[in-house]
């Protein structure tokens, strides 16, 4: 049986910091600390609830990041 692979570790950083950044920039951040996946989504975007180590979602409205967490 193939071994279950292990998830790599996701970047020591918080959502947190990104919230008040201009959307490109945020993402531009996000990439350069190793968020191999950043999805930006309108305010009220119905998205799937799943987990997924490595993502960085940034609720963006106006341009400016309103929220961001992981998965």
């Amino acid at each position: 049986m193939a071994p279950i692979p292990t998830p790599s570790a996701e970047p020591d950083d918080s959502p947190d910091t990104y919230v008040g950044l201009p959307a490109d920039r945020a993402e531009h951040l996000a990439r350069e600390r190793g968020w191999p996946t950043v999805r930006s989504l309108p305010p009220g975007a119905i998205i799937t609830m799943e987990y997924r180590v490595g993502r960085l979602n940034f609720e963006v409205k106006d341009g400016r990041v309103a929220r961001a967490w992981k998965g």
